[in-house]
């Protein structure tokens, strides 16, 4: 018998222009058996410019039973993406424009029901959110094709690609050695 697990993993930071963007909120219930009551605000705020604080949009919000689009600049484009155990908080942007970096905020409230007394928590988490235009996303493809995806998705983190391509280079001198040493096992046998 196998039970569900929650995992607590942060949500991605670059997005491509024009192409949807799941912003990952995850919120986990350590107890299956509490019975609670879940609120959920989203936020936006874009990044500062000039010294001057930016203001917070309220963007989208889930009242304990639905989802509700809230009025304003992301009317239409937010989608939810969360679970029906609400341990899963993500929303999605459908069609993302350089307008979207900024900083997205997840605020979480969560009731829990007991017989006598209704205690609360609540977290809250900023996800920091780059647009790059798509052209930028494909300036690996000079790259053989096993290398593309790796460079794709770690555009941005230098640490991430370098590490990627010495494992791809080591995994294919070390395949080239196992090969040499194979050769000369069945010269030196015959």
């Amino acid at each position: 018998m196998s039970q569900p697990v929650c995992v607590d993993i942060p949500s991605e930071t670059n997005a491509v222009l024009g192409k949807p963007m799941k912003l990952t909120c995850i919120y986990c219930l350590k107890r299956d058996e509490l019975k609670s009551k879940t609120w959920v605000n989203w936020y936006y705020k874009p990044y500062e410019e000039n010294d001057i604080p930016p203001e917070k949009t309220h963007i989208f919000k889930f009242d304990i039973d639905s989802p509700v689009d809230l009025d304003g600049p992301y009317k239409g484009r937010l989608r939810w993406d969360g679970t029906q155990d609400l341990q899963d908080l993500s929303i999605s942007i459908i069609n993302v424009t350089f307008n979207d970096s900024g900083v997205f905020e997840c605020n979480v409230i969560r009731e829990f029901v007991f017989d006598s007394f209704n205690p609360s928590v609540s977290i809250t988490k900023e996800i920091k959110l780059t647009v790059k235009a798509e052209g930028a996303a494909n300036r690996f493809l000079l790259f053989p094709t096993f290398f593309r995806p790796v460079l794709c998705s770690a555009l941005g983190d230098s640490a991430a690609i370098y590490s990627e391509i010495m494992m791809y280079l080591l995994l294919v001198f070390l395949t080239c050695w196992l090969l040499v040493e194979m050769v000369y096992c069945y010269r030196k046998i015959s």
